[in-house]
This record gives C-alpha cells, structure tokens and sequence, in this order.
C-alpha cells in the first residue's frame, strides 16, 4: 500500500515532499481507496512491468485498450489527489501537447531540488524504490550517460507520450479505422443471409424464386465484380498486410506523409504542410511502403569538405575529437575519408546512428543540428578549412585601351 510505502521511507530517513506528505492521512482510508480505483480501472506499474506478448490474458489487454482509448495521462501526485477528492479530475489530467509541456514543468519543479536545473537519480528516489528509479532514468535521453535528466528530456519525454498514447487511442478507435465500416458491411451480409434462411424456413420462397435471385445475383456480379474485387483487395491490404497505422509516419512513392485516418477503399494522408493526400487502398498495395515508426533506431549521414593539404595530425585529431561526440547518438560512429575532388577538396563523411527513428522528424534535425555545430567548433579549433583551387593567370598581349569611359564605382576626386 502507499501509505506503508511512505512511512517505511520516512523511517529510513527519506524526505517526501510537502504536497505529498499532506495528502496521505493516518488511517487506511486513501489506501482503501487507491486499491479500489486501481482493481476498477487501471494496471499498476508493476503489473504492467510484468505483461509481454506471451503471459497478457485477454482480460488484462481489453483493460488495456479500454485505458488507452478512454483514459488520459495522469501523475503519482494527481491521482492521489484525486483519490482523496483533493482536486478537479478534469483539471489534473493531459489532453492536449500544451497541457503535457505544463505537466512537464510541474513535474520538474516537484522532483527536482530548488534551485537544480537537473533531476538526479537521488531525487527520484524520494518517490520510488531503487530499481524503479534506475530504469526511470534509462527513459530519457542522455540521463544514462551523464546520470541526471535534464528539463528539456523531461518535456519531450512527456509530450512524445502523449503523442504515442494519442495516436494509439485513433488507431483503437473505431472512428478513425475502417472497423466500423468493415462491421457494418458484415451486418448487411448477415442480415441478407437470415433473411433468405428465414424465408426459406417459413416457406414464404421458393425455388423458383432463389434461382430467380440467382440468375439477377450474376447480372449484379457483371456489373460490380470490379468493385468487390477492389474491395476485398483492400480489406486484405488493411487486416493481412497492415503495413501502418494511423499517425505513423510513412514515406509513400518518394513523399513522407503521416497516416491520418484509414477506410476500406482509401487512406488518408497528411502531407508536411498538413494538405490531405487521398489514396487509393488498391494502388498502396502494390507500392513500397517505408515506415518510420515501425523503425529501430536510425542512422544518418554528415558530408562534408576540407582542404587537401590538412595535415594528417589534424585529420586524426578531429576523428578522435568528433568520436568523443556521444550525445544524442550511439557509440560507435564511422568517419572515414570518401573521395577527392578537383586535386583540392578531401570529402569526408560520418555515418552515425541516432537513438531515435525518424518519426519525429523535427527531433531528427534538431539532433543533426547539434552535430553540425559541435563540427564547426572543432573545425574552427583546429583550423581545418576549405580553400578554392589556386589558378595562375596569365595575360599576354592586351591591347591598349583608348576608352575615355570609366566605370561607375570608380572616383574621379582625388
């Protein structure tokens, strides 16, 4: 229980903080309550811990996505409060990236100590066991290597959850899927089919008015064979081959889109400037689709360009200086020396791999960017640049010049 959570923590000679330590009264009562809402509605973390694709129950996920499509985000602190009918529910909880930007910065300043511009792994441990917070901190980018998370992690921990949770909860959504449609075509079907067997049963219909229906039933397949075709293709496209959801980014016939909403014969997407894009489900299945979020962590590439005469020493010492780089990428990185061109320019290149995929491309060349500057700073320290090939003029016989004209720019006061 959460009480006896707080006071074994106490008495090892923890500090909670002061919202938190008001909220949890003397008796039993919260605890009875918490245990309640969490049995009612949700999964604790250590249930949720323990679930994988193997041991979840049928149970557990339909909860699961009854959390995802109905719930919203919440904190430890606003579901205390909300358990001892301390706040507003509506008030506490995250439904929009604006919302999660401000919960973010609460946070921050609740676990962070006053004055601190970073979260420390001590600081978690005020709210959580040891083992909890060490696999909180390997949530956030660069918490690992430098063992504190900074405010900036923390948002963009906070939105991209929101983000992820609400593109879940469209794809769970019927409205937003071809479910719906998909169900009503089937009720339809069946319906026809309990309507002859209810016919046939009754003696209302005859043989000679199935074959009748028969015969009109092949003039109906002439004429929309085509179209059920099209059709079944397309519902195979969507729940066989299912190569996305809705909000994954995808690139689609050399253009990146993001999948906004998807029906049994097209696909609606979301160009970069947010202008819809229609598509055929036929046409989609016969074309190459890359997906972005279905993705592991991926690499990127940096060209650039240097004199030929640098020395040796220099172009060592800027590989070690840029391999020490590890912030935002995995270790590991390649640069190596590509080509030569024009006998003066020593293309050089560096395969790294980031710790994200590409479906946050804003996030993507924000990381870039902070390559690109770490290399200009290294390249400025050791004076590494590019110059232009040296040419040699020669002039050879110029005629004189009996012109009385003089060009514009030049001054005539002197």
């Amino acid at each position: 229980p959460l009480v006896d959570d707080v006071q074994r923590l106490q008495s090892a000679g923890a500090t909670t903080p002061r919202e938190s330590a008001a909220a949890v009264p003397k008796s039993g009562r919260l605890s009875k309550q918490l245990q309640k809402q969490k049995s009612d509605d949700g999964i604790s973390i250590d249930q949720l811990q323990k679930m994988n694709q193997k041991n979840v129950s049928a149970w557990s996920m339909k909860r699961l996505m009854r959390i995802i499509r109905y719930g919203a985000l919440t904190t430890m602190d606003e579901q205390i409060k909300h358990a001892s009918d301390l706040g507003d529910e509506m008030a506490t909880q995250i439904h929009s990236e604006h919302e999660a930007k401000v919960a973010a910065k609460r946070i921050f300043h609740n676990v962070a100590k006053p004055g601190s511009k970073h979260i420390y792994l001590s600081d978690l441990m005020r709210f959580m066991r040891e083992e909890e917070a060490v696999k909180a901190m390997d949530l956030f980018e660069g918490a690992k290597e430098n063992n504190r998370v900074s405010k900036r992690a923390l948002k963009n921990w906070v939105v991209n959850a929101f983000r992820e949770r609400k593109a879940l909860a469209l794809t769970l959504n019927d409205t937003k899927t071809a479910v719906n449609k998909l169900h009503q075509m089937a009720n339809v079907l069946v319906a026809l089919i309990v309507l002859a067997l209810w016919l046939l049963i009754l003696g209302i219909a005859t043989t000679r008015l199935f074959v009748l229906l028969s015969s009109q039933l092949v003039l109906a397949v002439f004429m929309f064979g085509n179209t059920l075709k099209t059709v079944f293709e397309a519902i195979v496209f969507l729940f066989i081959v299912h190569p996305f959801d809705v909000g994954d980014r995808c690139e689609v016939d050399g253009m990146q889109v993001v999948v906004e909403e998807m029906n049994i014969l097209t696909t609606i997407f979301l160009r970069h400037d947010n202008l819809k894009i229609y598509y055929p489900n036929s046409q989609l299945a016969v074309l190459p689709i890359m997906n972005y979020y279905r993705s592991p962590d991926m690499g990127d590439a940096v060209d650039f360009s240097v004199n030929v005469a640098t020395p040796a020493e220099k172009l060592a010492l800027m590989k070690e200086r840029l391999m020490q780089y590890k912030e935002h990428w995995y270790p590991g990185s390649m640069i190596v020396l590509r080509d030569i061109d024009d006998t003066n320019r020593l293309k050089i290149t560096i395969w790294c791999r980031h710790t994200i995929n590409f479906q946050d491309i804003g996030m993507r060349f924000e990381r870039r960017e902070l390559i690109l500057q770490e290399m200009m700073k290294i390249l400025r320290e050791l004076d590494i640049e590019y110059r232009m090939l040296q040419l040699d003029i020669n002039v050879r016989n110029v005629p004189p010049i009996h012109s009385n004209r003089m060009p514009t720019t030049w001054n005539t006061n002197f």
